[in-house]
């Protein structure tokens, strides 16, 4: 149950994270699927790390 909450959790500040940031500088014009599909692995790709990171700092400090 709390590697899920941390799942929802990290979820939340990613997208917040990443709503602050202008990727659109750096694709070519009329390119905006692969900028989607882009932003979207990106998203993925942290949350799950930073959540396998916590995930190891916690039980490597004995919180969960």
């Amino acid at each position: 149950m709390g590697k899920l909450f941390l799942y929802i959790a990290v979820s939340i500040l990613v997208i917040w994270s990443m709503d602050a940031v202008n990727i659109n500088q750096i694709f070519k014009k009329n390119r905006v699927y692969q900028a989607r599909f882009f932003y979207f692995f990106l998203g993925i790709s942290l949350i799950y790390l930073v959540t396998n990171f916590l995930l190891d700092l916690f039980t490597s400090i004995k919180i969960f």
